[in-house]
């Protein structure tokens, strides 16, 4: 049996229609169709169409292609989309959107224009923008700064805020667009690897090391190994510059009182706890691994009575008694007796219990030493008086 094709089928029913004058009706086909060769759709759609290499062609002033689901169980999934080219309006965009008819919205759309591979998904699942050879998951590629932007728009209820997250020949950085564009947080090229390291489990971060052990965990290899805490204003105020606290309580605080530009250093040297002047030349304060002290200047104690209570005088006669009894002896410590240095002076729990001074017998305050040399010396310069009065006395007798 011959088949006619259905071109000349269709041709030879439209040219019956309009010989007879009657509106041309739709044309339904009751079986699968087949095309062995190219289809237009659309009322621009010419006989004799050059095809070209097109399959399909859709030729009008309006294109349109709808997918329109009829399912009716309320268990079938029924949204129509549609498949947009170019807006119908005069001067509308020149753009290719995929539209969500039932949900009213245009998730997907290319404007005309667009470079090559602006949007590129290779087959190792890949997404590349400007770049159709991506090398990582999302793979950017731009001529000058490529940027992300986060925009929270408010439509939610929350205050709108955008980000950049961009990097260039100087620097990866993160930009506060809604406040001046101010750039908080940046890494500049060839930084060294774990220049800034958060341990996962504790969130101590490491400064050049990839195990922090601390909080804050700063490691150099070439002798630079430093925290560094800088005021840079003008003023010359008093200004905190690291506070410790506990539990909210501060315990510990190293403060610029405003002195006038010195610059102290603290540190260990053979052995040695330090404080130095980094103006001036000499070791201010110096203390040994073995509690030795040693200062540049004169130790001053508090001493104001303002700062005193409980005063009681003393008799320094009684004083001197004690101090005549007191056991002294020369003695070396032992944490540092191979270095041979010797003291003199009694022990603490002998001068405890001979005058109950100190906060314990285990150590002699130097002002209290002090105080009790002083009663005693009163002492003897009251028993000097006496014996120098007698004396007197005794010549003025002989010479009579």
């Amino acid at each position: 049996m011959t088949h006619t094709p259905l071109r000349l089928l269709l041709v030879g029913t439209g040219a019956l229609a309009l010989s007879t004058g009657l509106a041309q009706a739709d044309q339904v086909i009751l079986d699968d169709l087949i095309v062995d060769g190219s289809a237009c759709i659309g009322l621009d759609c010419v006989n004799g169409e050059s095809f070209g290499f097109d399959t399909i062609r859709i030729k009008e002033n309006n294109l349109r292609i709808k997918a329109q689901d009829t399912s009716s169980s309320a268990s079938f999934p029924t949204n129509d989309w549609q498949i947009t080219f170019n807006e119908s309006s005069n001067g509308g965009a020149n753009k290719f959107s995929i539209e969500d008819i039932d949900g009213g919205a245009t998730p997907f759309t290319i404007e005309a224009g667009a470079a090559s591979h602006a949007l590129y998904v290779d087959d190792g699942e890949r997404i590349g923008l400007s770049t159709s050879t991506p090398v990582v998951e999302l793979h950017i590629v731009d001529g000058d700064t490529p940027t992300m932007r986060l925009e929270q728009n408010g439509s939610s209820g929350f205050t709108p805020q955008t980000w950049d997250v961009a990097g260039n020949e100087t620097n990866l950085f993160i930009r506060d667009v809604t406040n001046g564009s101010k750039l908080p947080f940046r890494i500049r090229p060839n930084a060294p690897t774990s220049s800034i390291d958060v341990e996962g489990t504790t969130g101590d971060i490491g400064v050049g090391t990839t195990s922090p052990t601390a909080p804050i965990h700063v490691v150099r290899s070439n002798g630079t190994a430093k925290v560094l805490i800088e005021e840079n204003s003008s003023t010359t105020a008093a200004r905190g510059l690291l506070e410790l606290r506990n539990s909210g309580t501060t315990f510990l605080t190293l403060a610029d009182e405003g002195s006038g530009g010195e610059t102290w250093n603290i540190q260990s040297n053979s052995g040695e706890f330090r404080f130095t002047n980094a103006t001036g030349a000499g070791i201010e304060l110096a203390m040994t691994t073995a509690g030795d002290m040693t200062i540049s200047g004169t130790l001053t104690e508090n001493s104001d009575k303002n700062a005193k209570m409980a005063i009681v005088p003393v008799d320094p006669q009684e004083v001197l008694q004690k101090v005549a009894a007191l056991p002294v002896s020369s003695w070396m410590y032992k944490d540092n007796a191979d270095l041979g240095i010797r003291h003199m002076g009694p022990m603490a729990q002998d001068f405890h219990a001979a005058f109950g001074l100190g906060a314990s017998d285990k150590g002699i305050s130097s002002l209290d030493t002090s105080g009790v040399a002083l009663a005693a010396i009163q002492a003897l310069a009251s028993e000097n008086a006496e014996l120098k009065a007698r004396i007197a006395r005794l010549e003025d007798k002989l010479a009579e």
